[in-house]
């Protein structure tokens, strides 16, 4: 072999070398980022400490009644989170686009709505594993109401469509399913979709005469057919299709933790039954008709002015007060607890007389001496305590078990390396565990908590309806 040839091989073997390295490099790199990219969306909730949901405010997803955040979401995603072991925080729209770009942007986690699994839906999202099936119906008013004009006759098949106009819910993930529909009607039907607009609202229009057709989820207009009577929902606008949640494109671990979440859920029935509670539930309809019922109204309780007037006495969104109230009492009034406790604000006998106040006190009176007592209780913390959020939370905690046991869960706190100051994650894990008598072995050394820690205790309880307060009662 000349000497020409022994360097063209040896260039050759560094050549091919270099390009086994090259494509090791670019395979090892691509295969990084798809398990980084992997870990984003479950590795962001933990380390940000909360799941972001995103769910719309209806009848039947996500609402207040009586003080009491509630919804057919909303339970599943209270059970979804408490899985993953950390807290619930819900945004909240009727416009389903501006959820999509919530979840785009990582403003979000997921999207908790009966979205229609579809090819064009998973180009914008990664669909969890189905929660259920439905179908879209034509709404029709069959009756005309008293006062109103009589009704065009109810159509029966979709062959008869005339040249007329149908509102829909603007929703990018059900547009294919508005299509089908509209090339079902000979392609007579104008198709007019409404942002900012709530299926409910739609079937409400159609029933009062306002509009002649809309579409509708099949399960959301059994719903409501029980509240307005003369609807016909009896023609088939889509046939029958699969829902799920909706994540961001790259969230594979968090569908991982969805899934194994889902399948145990239907697993013990529990699925059904919370869909039994709101889809087959003849006390929705009757939530309509209540002043305290947050779709179409503003209330809590009866006593909402005096809770805002004496709310400014503490410096409080008057809606954190409320929470308290609701926590204490559900604003029910001439409750005397166990332990002696009475009124709407359930203050004991001894704390109640400090402020002039007793169980025979009007609930005005009740509420004004449970906020002089907030009051009260925010002067005696240490100015050390300089967040208002973590006073908030230190005087919550107090006015439940006295300024004595937070005191001590602060020196607790600070004699094992956390901050006194600060409440989750720090003194709440020493006022929680205060009663435990055979904890694990050095318990109070270690730097993982009870994956639930979060999600117990008064003020976390008071803390998170008023999230759901504030996201639904202007």
């Amino acid at each position: 072999m000349n000497k020409k040839s022994r360097i063209f091989i040896i260039l050759r073997a560094i050549f091919l070398g270099l390009a086994v390295v090259a494509i090791a490099f670019f395979v090892t790199r691509s295969l990084y980022h798809r398990e980084d990219a992997k870990k984003d969306a479950l590795r962001r909730i933990r380390e940000r400490g909360y799941l972001i949901a995103l769910t719309d405010k209806n009848t039947l997803n996500y609402f207040i009644y009586k003080g009491e955040p509630m919804g057919y979401q909303l339970i599943l995603l209270e059970s979804f989170a408490k899985y993953l072991g950390v807290p619930l925080r819900i945004i909240a729209s009727t416009h389903a686009s501006k959820l999509e770009y919530y979840l785009q942007y990582n403003a979000a986690d997921l999207i908790a709505l009966n979205l229609p699994v579809s090819g064009d839906g998973k180009k914008l999202v990664r669909y969890s594993d189905p929660f259920g099936e439905t179908r879209l119906v034509l709404v029709q008013c069959k009756a005309a109401r008293t006062g109103l004009p009589s009704v065009p006759k109810v159509l029966n098949s979709l062959k008869d469509f005339p040249d007329d106009t149908v509102y829909v819910s603007m929703n990018p993930f059900l547009a294919p399913q508005y299509h089908a529909f509209y090339k079902k009607t000979g392609k007579h039907a104008i198709i007019k979709e409404v942002p900012d607009i709530r299926q409910e609202d739609l079937l409400n229009s159609v029933s009062t005469g306002k509009i002649r057709f809309a579409i509708c989820q099949e399960n959301v207009a059994m719903v409501y057919h029980r509240y307005y009577s003369n609807l016909d929902i009896s023609v088939l606008a889509f046939p029958l299709y699969s829902y799920a949640w909706g994540m961001g494109l790259a969230s594979d671990s968090l569908a991982t933790e969805l899934n194994a979440w889902l399948k145990e859920y239907k697993a013990s029935g529990k699925l059904k039954q919370t869909y039994l509670s709101y889809f087959d539930n003849q006390r929705i309809a009757n939530f309509m008709k209540s002043e305290y019922f947050s779709v179409h109204g503003t209330k809590l309780s009866p006593f909402d002015e005096v809770i805002r007037e004496q709310s400014r006495q503490v410096m409080w969104d008057w809606r954190l007060v409320a929470s308290l109230i609701y926590e204490e009492s559900n604003f029910r009034q001439g409750l005397t607890s166990s332990h002696r406790a009475s009124g709407l604000m359930q203050l004991m006998p001894e704390t109640a007389a400090k402020f002039g106040i007793d169980s025979a006190s009007t609930p005005s009176r009740q509420i004004a001496g449970g906020v002089k007592y907030l009051k009260y209780l925010d002067k005696l913390l240490p100015e050390e305590i300089t967040s208002p959020v973590e006073r908030i939370y230190f005087v919550l905690a107090a006015y439940n078990v006295g300024l004595g046991r937070v005191f001590a869960a602060r020196t607790k706190a600070e004699k094992y390396g956390k901050d006194k100051n600060r409440w989750n994650g720090h003194v709440d894990y020493y006022l929680l565990h205060r009663s435990k008598k055979n904890p694990v072995a050095k318990q109070d050394t270690v730097d993982s908590y009870p994956i639930d820690y979060k999600t117990e205790g008064f003020v976390d309880d008071i803390v998170t309806r008023y999230y759901h307060y504030r996201n639904l009662i202007k």
